[in-house]
């Protein structure tokens, strides 16, 4: 798909208030499917030219400005990340911000999967239902097998091993919750497990470029506690010995912990 790093520049510009629904019928002739956290399932080209319009003056009633992060292009799709400065009467804050462009086989309709915490905008998480069913042929490889393994299991000392040491670890809502190092990562997790047991995710997509893998899941189950199922992302990206540098987690997701 060798228009998929131009459509994902054309999401990143409409992210930033310059939206385009000509250019979204362009690209995909027979229609897009918008999932976005706060207003749900989008369709139709008036649906989708509503929430555009409605999209860019929300953004632009908040100063909003983006800055594109990283690009995962692989297995038919693109993962986009972007940290988008929002600025309000109380103050101004970064909201991290993945999206998820996928088109159909045929290359004439597509979908565009955005994820982001509703915790930075309201101060409460907000459960996202499943956008995508697991996919049990999914495997994510090497070192990002290896860590959603340790998650799995709630294994502190072994999903720590899976980063460099300088790696780190950024929680949904924003930069300032960015844990780095081994010596922080570790009673980090600890405190993730600490209900006993590990967080079980069900895999729904994975796009790998070899320097990244951007997984696609429904979180249901930690610890002990049986969760609603809530769709997330997160990119996994490799550092200089392969051990991952950086975790970046796209979800609202409430842990059931103290």
């Amino acid at each position: 798909m060798p228009w998929l790093p131009d459509f994902a520049a054309l999401l990143g510009q409409a992210a930033g208030g310059r939206q385009d629904a000509g250019a979204l019928e362009a690209a995909w002739p027979d229609g897009a499917v918008v999932h976005d956290p706060i207003f749900g399932r989008i369709e139709g080209r008036s649906h989708l030219a509503a929430f555009l319009a409605g999209s860019d003056a929300w953004l632009t009633a908040r100063g909003a400005i983006v800055r594109p992060g990283a690009t995962t292009l692989g297995e038919g799709r693109v993962v986009s990340e972007y940290e988008v400065e929002l600025t309000t009467d109380g103050g101004s804050f970064v909201l991290p911000v993945a999206a998820v462009v996928e088109p159909a086989p045929n290359g004439r309709r597509g979908e565009i999967r955005i994820y982001q915490s509703q915790w930075p905008l309201l101060g409460h998480h907000i459960v996202r239902p499943p956008i995508l069913t697991r996919d049990p042929a999914v495997r994510e490889s090497d070192i990002v097998g290896e860590y959603q393994a340790a998650l799995a299991a709630g294994d502190a000392e072994r999903i720590v091993a899976t980063f460099e040491p300088d790696g780190c670890f950024r929680e949904p809502a924003g930069p300032q919750y960015r844990v780095c190092g081994t010596h922080a990562l570790l009673p980090f997790f600890r405190g993730f497990f600490s209900l006993g047991g590990g967080i079980i995710l069900e895999h729904c997509t994975a796009t790998e470029d070899g320097v990244r893998t951007a997984l696609e899941f429904n979180a249901v189950r930690w610890g002990p506690v049986d969760m609603p199922h809530q769709a997330g992302v997160a990119v996994y990206e490799r550092g200089r010995t392969g051990r991952i540098a950086h975790a970046r987690i796209y979800d609202d997701v409430d842990p059931p912990l103290n």
